[in-house]
């Protein structure tokens, strides 16, 4: 990867707040006509949508055309390696790319790369990317903010933790194994939460799923554990099988905490509550519960109550940075990775100014 810093990106980079504000038109000049094709992992998400209306603002302001695609679902692994491969014999000026599988997209960006088309990651990493295909990746420290979702849902469970004379049991839904962004949520609040039990003077083990039982810290012992963090991964990225996986967990009578590491886990999630009747925002009497990202019903179960809170991301601002980057590397200009934070929010802050504009609908 490229990562020579250029004064001229650290001004965007600077740029990117809470607020979802980035690098404006006068900031970044487009030198030429140039055109973009940027593929997002759903079409169908509310939060890629999102991502998309930033790609639609931002490619008007600079006066480049960039083309948004993607497949129906994150699950649809083939259909974008298919809609990557047609972007590139289109022979752009630049490819925007957020991958549904690490290592599906391989190949693909070797290819890229050959035809001299620089790409530009966002939402997710590639780690193994062929040297020099990647110029630059603009992604939310996924691991953090999967910590960020620990630490606030542990801080509501801790004294029910402390005071448990038996095993309790903390769930968490992944949509799937396969993306960076997902993997990184998933086992950044996995070895958050343990790390918080275990200084608290709690063991913890690490059960289900094979990927995040074997890549986590620490997978414990079972048999000896005073906390189980069950984790659970639908057959596909719907919200219906994230649903009948939560149901699962929730049935379970020493669950206290459950953690959704995306919309549609999270969704997921509160779609199972409907028939169970168990999240709440009291520890003593309820099940707490945390998800990842924002939409409609995310956001009107923390207001009512049902949800303890999230962490966002700012997906249009993502989609902003995209362009932007892409246009300096159309322009010659030399880019850097461009890390974004993730942000927790409750029923207190989510109207707040700082909060509020990342929260999309």
């Amino acid at each position: 990867m490229r990562k020579k810093l250029m004064a001229t990106l650290m001004g965007a980079v600077m740029a990117v707040t809470m607020l979802g504000a980035v690098a404006s038109a006068e900031e970044v000049t487009a030198n030429g006509d140039y055109t973009f094709e940027i593929i997002v992992k759903s079409y169908q998400s509310s939060y890629w949508q999102a991502a998309v209306k930033g790609i639609d603002s931002e490619k008007e302001a600079l006066g480049v055309t960039a083309n948004s695609t993607g497949p129906n679902a994150e699950s649809d692994i083939a259909d974008q390696v298919q809609m990557l491969r047609d972007a590139i014999a289109k022979k752009p000026d630049g490819i925007g790319l957020a991958a549904c599988d690490q290592e599906a997209v391989l190949d693909p960006l070797q290819e890229a790369m050959d035809a001299g088309i620089p790409v530009v990651l966002f939402d997710s990493g590639v780690p193994d990317a062929p040297e020099g295909s990647v110029y630059s990746t603009i992604a939310t420290d996924n691991y953090g903010a999967g910590e960020t979702a620990a630490e606030n849902l542990y801080a509501g469970l801790k004294d029910k933790i402390a005071a448990a004379e038996g095993v309790v049991r903390i769930g968490e839904v992944n949509q799937e194994a396969t993306s960076e962004s997902i993997t990184s949520r998933g086992l950044g609040f996995i070895d958050k939460f343990t790390e918080l039990a275990t200084a608290d003077g709690k063991s913890v083990a690490v059960i289900g799923n094979e990927y995040y039982v074997s890549n986590c810290k620490d997978a414990g012992d079972e048999a000896a554990a005073d906390i189980i963090i069950e984790v659970a991964v639908p057959a596909q990225t719907t919200v219906e099988l994230c649903a009948t996986e939560a149901s699962n967990i929730l049935n379970k009578e020493d669950l206290i905490g459950i953690f959704g590491s995306n919309q549609v886990a999270a969704e997921g999630i509160l779609t199972a509550n409907g028939n169970l009747g168990v999240l709440g925002c009291d520890p003593e009497t309820t099940v707490l519960a945390a998800g990842f990202d924002a939409g409609s019903t995310i956001k009107g179960a923390i207001a009512d109550g049902t949800l303890y809170g999230a962490v966002t991301q700012s997906p249009l601002a993502m989609g902003i940075t995209t362009v932007d980057v892409l246009t300096k590397i159309a322009n010659g200009e030399e880019v850097e990775d461009v890390p974004t934070e993730g942000y927790w929010y409750n029923a207190e802050n989510m109207e707040s100014d700082e909060i509020a504009p990342n929260l999309y609908d």
